[in-house]
C-alpha cells in the first residue's frame, strides 16, 4: 500500500478521533478495508507524533498539554508537523526584512529553515538557542532582547525583556503558543512568556502564529492575544476541518503546511 494512501487514511483517523473522541481498531479496519495490523501501525505512528493516545483495542484523543516541557522534549513532539510549519513560515521572509522570532520548538524549526540566500535580514529574538542557530548566517543580524533567563525554554523574559521590543518596528513577528481557541484566542502555558509574546504582537506590522494541530481548539493558562491580532495562523495537515472553519469564520487566515 502506498505512503499516499497511508497518509490519507491517517488524516481521516485524526478527523474521526477529534469528532468522536475515540476510535476502535476493528471498526477502522472494516471502514478502510485493511487489516487490523495496518490500523495498529497507523495508530502507533500517530501516537508517536502526539496526535492521539493509544488504548487497548483503539485510541482516544490526546490530552491537551497543561504542563510545560523543556524545549528539548517539546521539539520531539509532532516533530514532522513543526518542521513543515517552520518551512512554510520561512518562505514568508524576504531579504531586507526585520523580523521578531519568538522562543519555541516550532519557531526554532523556522530558524533552521531560513535559506543562506537571504540578505540584510534582522532577527530580534528572546530565544538563546535561536540566536546561536543564526549567529553564523551570512545574511542575518541577530538582536537578543535581553532579560531574565528561563532555562527550561532558553528564553529571556521580564524583568527587562520588553525594553528592546518597545523600540522595534518589525515587518513580521512569528510567535508560538500552546493554545488556539475561537473564544479565548491565543494562549500560552507560561505567564511570563505570554507577556513577552503580547509585547511582540505590538512591535510588528504583521503577526503570524505558528501552532501544530494538537494546539488548535485548546486553551492554556495565560492569554497572549485575541484572534483579531493575528494576520495568519500556520498549522499542519492534521488540523480538524471544523476548527479551521470556525477560525476562518472569525476572520483568521489559516494556512496549512504539508
Amino acid at each position: 500500500m502506498s505512503s499516499h494512501e497511508a497518509m490519507l487514511r491517517q488524516r481521516k483517523i485524526i478527523e474521526d478521533i477529534r469528532k468522536f473522541k475515540q476510535v476502535r481498531v476493528n471498526a477502522l479496519a472494516a471502514d478502510f478495508g485493511v487489516s487490523a495490523v495496518t490500523i495498529r501501525n497507523d495508530l502507533d505512528e500517530l501516537a508517536g507524533q502526539g496526535l492521539l493516545r493509544r488504548t487497548h483495542g483503539g485510541a482516544v484523543e490526546a490530552s491537551p498539554v497543561r504542563l510545560e516541557h523543556a524545549i528539548e522534549v517539546s521539539s520531539q513532539e509532532n516533530a514532522a508537523a513543526k518542521q513543515a510549519i517552520g518551512h512554510a513560515a520561512a518562505n514568508l521572509i524576504r531579504s531586507g526584512d526585520t523580523i521578531i522570532l519568538d522562543v519555541g520548538s516550532t519557531t526554532t524549526e523556522l530558524a533552521k529553515a531560513l535559506p543562506d540566500t537571504l540578505q540584510d535580514v534582522t532577527v530580534v529574538t528572546n530565544g538563546l538557542n535561536i540566536a546561536l542557530l543564526l549567529e553564523r548566517h551570512p545574511g542575518i543580524t541577530v538582536i537578543v532582547t535581553g532579560g531574565t533567563l528561563r532555562a527550561l525554554q532558553h528564553s529571556l523574559v521580564n524583568p527587562y525583556a520588553t525594553r528592546i521590543l518597545q523600540e522595534i518596528n518589525a515587518d513580521k513577528a512569528f510567535l508560538g503558543c500552546n493554545g488556539v481557541d475561537v473564544t479565548r484566542g491565543f494562549t500560552n502555558t507560561n505567564v511570563h512568556e505570554a507577556d513577552i509574546k503580547h509585547t511582540m504582537t505590538q512591535a510588528a506590522r504583521s503577526v503570524i502564529f505558528l501552532a501544530d494541530s494538537s494546539k488548535i481548539g485548546h486553551t492554556s493558562t495565560a492569554r497572549i492575544a485575541p484572534l483579531n491580532v493575528a494576520d495568519e495562523l500556520i498549522t499542519d495537515e492534521y488540523v480538524s476541518p471544523e476548527h479551521v472553519q470556525a477560525l476562518q469564520a472569525n476572520g483568521l487566515k489559516v494556512s496549512i503546511a504539508f
